[in-house]
């Protein structure tokens, strides 16, 4: 046999197995994605404080990777811990009372329908029935209880899938934390994508996941503790409760925490409380409403220079995908796709876009 296409032999059946042994081994960590994930978030967020300890203590890797990771266990695991378990004990108790009778959610839906009797000619006219939605709502409202309650159990019960899961985050944080120049610099010489578009790639990663993680966060927690505070102001019950299902939803681009305080505004309508009704719509719109129509693009849109629109498609459907997790991975994908396209425009049809560039000022020029 020819000895070039010997090695060219050897060479393809190599690629193939190595792409194989890369897919099993995806598949036996693909248990642990979140952990994965999450631990390469923490690594990214929080470089710039890493980077600042190894300037003072350049050859202690170990203590600066530690100290990082300490702090973010006090800034984000042990708040976000405490919030979660406030949030599941809140929820199963407002569940419990419903499931008691001493919260009738079909009479609060009554009380809004009497209160607007318009809505009810509106929906005969447009064939709508209000009395199959108010059942839909209910019966929406007590699965969603339901399933709070199941998952409260299954943390309960899966209480050591949950902390292992929690020390394998850390664990890998710690190492990517205090290896992760290294790790990069490795991936890009084994990549054969070419080192600059390997550098470009990976820039691109650190800046969408830092911007949307932290972005969102910051979103998330102002809009839920405004929500909560209006609502501890106006004594509606549940404030702790309301407000961190509005910091989640809020994750959500545009629509999110209003899916909470309106209805609320709504309701307190209904009952005749005017004012607190009043001022919880205009607090909602001009105070919750511009946090997100103000912080959001700054702090996602330009720093992932991704178009508002972008942002709110890929975030739903990263949520859609993964989960939680998808809040941050939607636009991550969403930015690596837009990435990839804006390399493969400048390599490769250079010559195109400039002609198309040149076109319209030649057609502006004879139409002068």
């Amino acid at each position: 046999m020819d000895t070039g296409k010997s090695e060219t032999l050897e060479q393809r059946a190599f690629l193939l197995t190595l792409v194989g042994v890369s897919l099993v081994f995806a598949m036996l960590l693909q248990p642990f994605w979140a952990p994965v994930f999450w631990a390469c978030a923490i690594s990214v967020i929080f470089y710039p404080f890493q980077k600042r300890l190894l300037a003072r203590w350049p050859n202690r890797r170990n203590l600066v990777a530690l100290l990082t990771l300490t702090l973010c266990i006090v800034l984000v695991i042990i708040p976000v811990l405490f919030v979660a378990t406030s949030f599941v004990t809140e929820g199963v108790g407002l569940f419990q009372k419903v499931q008691s009778g001493e919260i009738n959610l079909a009479e609060y839906v009554d009380k809004i329908k009497h209160a607007f009797p318009g809505i009810q000619s509106l929906a005969e006219r447009f064939d709508i029935d209000l009395e199959r939605i108010k059942a839909q709502a209910v019966q929406a409202f007590t699965g969603a209880g339901q399933f709070l309650a199941k998952r409260a159990l299954a943390v309960g019960q899966n209480t050591f899938q949950f902390f292992l899961n929690l020390g394998l985050m850390l664990y890998l944080a710690f190492f990517l934390i205090r290896d992760g120049d290294s790790m990069i610099a490795m991936l890009i010489r084994a990549l054969p994508l070419g080192d600059e578009r390997e550098k470009l790639l990976f820039a691109k990663f650190a800046e969408v996941t830092r911007a949307t993680i932290k972005g969102n966060l910051v979103v998330a927690i102002t809009q839920g503790a405004l929500g909560g505070l209006i609502f501890w102001i106006l004594d509606i019950p549940g404030a702790m409760l309301w407000g961190v299902v509005m910091a989640v939803l809020s994750l959500i681009p545009a629509v999110g925490a209003g899916l909470i305080w309106l209805p609320v505004a709504v309701y307190l309508y209904a009952v005749g409380d005017m004012v607190e009704a009043t001022v919880l719509l205009l607090y909602g719109i001009f105070i919750i409403g511009l946090v997100d129509n103000i912080l959001r693009p700054i702090l996602v849109g330009r720093d992932t220079k991704l178009p508002d629109y972008v942002v709110l498609f890929s975030t739903l459907g990263g949520l859609a995908m993964f989960g939680i997790t998808g809040f941050a991975l939607g636009p991550l994908l969403a930015a690596l796709f837009v990435a990839f396209w804006g390399i493969f425009i400048r390599e490769f049809n250079e010559s195109e876009p400039a002609a198309l560039l040149e076109q319209p000022e030649e057609a502006s020029s004879g139409s002068d």
